[in-house]
């Protein structure tokens, strides 16, 4: 009998919703405290996952759910950052 693959699941940091990881846009804090988007899904760090709904997008920037994810001050340009990484999907 085969086994079949568990599709690892991830919850999207504004709607709170399980969904598929390679659904989903990953944003990353690396040790030394640098936060961006990471389209490959691999870099090293706390990782926080939103997806791809614009009503999604939209409340990441209006609520700032990077600086709870995070727990530290994030910069507009990081907010930018994840905006092209979406227009870019």
């Amino acid at each position: 009998m085969a086994k079949s693959k568990t599709v690892p699941m991830r919850t999207c940091i504004a709607c709170r919703e399980m969904k598929p990881k390679k659904e989903m846009l990953r944003i990353v804090k690396t040790a030394d405290g640098e936060i961006f988007a990471d389209p490959t899904g691999k870099a090293a760090g706390r990782g926080a996952y939103i997806c791809t709904a614009a009503e999604c997008q939209k409340k990441l920037g209006d609520k700032k759910l990077l600086h709870k994810a995070f727990a530290a001050n994030v910069s507009e340009n990081v907010y930018r950052g994840v905006e092209e990484q979406f227009a870019e999907k």
